[in-house]
């Protein structure tokens, strides 16, 4: 069984980075010094547990007035294909509503957009590079 939370302590912090640091860096050649960045002190950050494992990991912060960025969703390797994505987006856009923010963006790797269409993620922007990989702004209104 899954649990999806927010992270409340700075352990849980640094379990998310592992997951982070193994999907990001190791996996698609990400600097780490571009994967860990200012805005972890900030944003609010969401892991998925599974038999005490910490499994998928995701972020969200408020980048002006009402408006939100997603960032960092990643599940490990072995553990796709089990819906944690969706799962764990359903908690970050309820988190979102709660905060009172009425929309998210975020810049999704240009193979992951149909997964961003499916809940609902409007493509706001042509193809650009971040950290060296193909990417497009999202966006949806919650």
């Amino acid at each position: 069984m899954q649990i999806v939370k927010l992270v409340t302590t700075e352990e849980e912090k640094k379990l998310a980075f592992q997951v982070r640091l193994k999907v990001f860096v190791e996996e698609q050649g990400v600097p780490e010094h571009i994967e860990l960045d200012e805005h972890d002190q900030t944003a609010a950050h969401f892991i998925v547990q599974e038999d005490n494992q910490i499994i998928a990991a995701a972020r969200v912060r408020e980048i002006e007035e009402g408006v939100a960025k997603v960032e960092r969703v990643c599940v490990l390797k072995e553990h796709r294909g089990k819906h944690l994505g969706i799962l764990i987006m359903k908690h970050v856009e309820q988190y979102a509503k709660e905060q009172g923010w009425h929309k998210l963006k975020l810049h999704a790797q240009s193979y992951a957009i149909p997964f961003y269409e499916k809940l609902d993620y409007v493509v706001t922007s042509p193809e650009f590079l971040d950290a060296y990989i193909p990417h497009r702004a999202m966006e949806k209104n919650i």
